[in-house]
């Protein structure tokens, strides 16, 4: 699609806003960009000062970036409350916000690793969702709208991460099947569930690994590699399923649906090697 094409495309979100967790980088940045072209309005709750200031310098009026920690209920309330404030409505709530744990083994982590880990990975990447959609929660029922979750390959089988990461990830499955029963028949609640991607997600402090991206433990071929479809994805790649789940024109029917987003990885699990010609 061309520039002008893309300009002239009235968006599958016009009028929409919606917040994300996360949003300064990697697939949550790519999730702003995307939404922003699809018409919609956003706001963003990111920990990272900088990134902050980036996206408020960068998008002007149509963002509203707050800088808070996932894990406080206050903070995403007053993420919910500056989007309200901003744009006087919101369509979407977008849980996002997460860390890996490059893939530590259980038999490789100390007690001690193991009990530090997981007290700082299951607040961010299961609390922090909770607490989202918790802040989020009265004003989508007034909009009647959607709630859709970060998930992974981890959420559906094992090998996309360690012990504590995958646990998160089917925990986020639960959360979503539960809030989609409960929320019923005001919020659609789903989730996206995608494979390895160049992104800033990193790990636990308690692991060492607070400084160590994904691509510091996974090259684009190892990635690439292990994928039927044989390409390394962009975070951008995986914003379509998220503007079709949030779209009240393509998604009236879809609530508690986790969409396995992973380039083909679910049809043979990560270790198996691919027979068949490779072209």
């Amino acid at each position: 699609m061309s520039a002008a094409q893309e300009t002239q495309h009235p968006g599958w979100l016009q009028g929409q806003v919606a917040l994300i967790t996360g949003g300064g980088s990697g697939l949550g940045l790519a999730l702003v960009e995307r939404f922003l072209r699809e018409g919609c309005r956003v706001g963003v709750l990111e920990r990272a000062p900088d990134k902050v200031a980036a996206l408020n310098a960068r998008f002007g009026a149509d963002v509203v970036a707050v800088q808070g920690d996932v894990r406080s209920h206050q903070d995403n309330a007053r993420a919910v409350a500056a989007t309200l404030e901003r744009f006087d409505r919101l369509d979407t709530f977008i849980g996002n916000a997460a860390i890996w744990d490059h893939a530590s083994c259980l038999m490789d982590l100390s007690p001690e690793q193991l009990d530090q880990g997981f007290d700082e990975l299951f607040p961010i990447n299961v609390k922090g969702y909770l607490l989202g959609a918790k802040a989020a929660a009265a004003a989508l029922v007034e909009s009647e709208g959607s709630m859709i979750f970060t998930l992974s390959n981890s959420s559906f089988y094992p090998g996309g991460g360690g012990p504590l990461y995958t646990a998160s990830k089917h925990a986020a499955v639960g959360l979503i099947r539960q809030l989609a029963y409960e929320l019923a028949p005001k919020v659609r609640v789903n989730g996206v569930g995608p494979c390895g991607m160049a992104s800033d997600l990193r790990g636990p402090a308690a692991l060492g690994q607070e400084g160590k991206r994904i691509m510091d433990s996974r090259s684009p071929e190892a990635i690439a590699g292990i994928l039927p479809l044989q390409f390394f994805p962009e975070p951008a790649d995986f914003t379509g399923p998220y503007v079709m789940l949030a779209s009240r024109a393509n998604n009236r029917v879809l609530s508690g649906v986790m969409i396995n987003a992973d380039a083909g990885l679910g049809i043979r699990g990560i270790r198996h090697v691919a027979g068949g010609l490779h072209l």
